[in-house]
């Protein structure tokens, strides 16, 4: 019985974090136009 109330509490936690998390939304703000770079560039020939 204490794991099915522990998983109840637990359950309603995680969807109280993802109300609040989607009830703050995105953060304003706008994306860089430069490309991340994901490897070391080379030698430029």
């Amino acid at each position: 019985m204490r794991a099915l109330v522990a998983a109840a509490i637990g359950l309603a936690a995680a969807f109280a974090l993802i109300l609040a998390v989607t009830a703050v939304g995105a953060p304003s703000g706008e994306t860089s136009p430069e490309p991340l770079l994901t490897t070391v560039p080379g030698p430029k020939k």
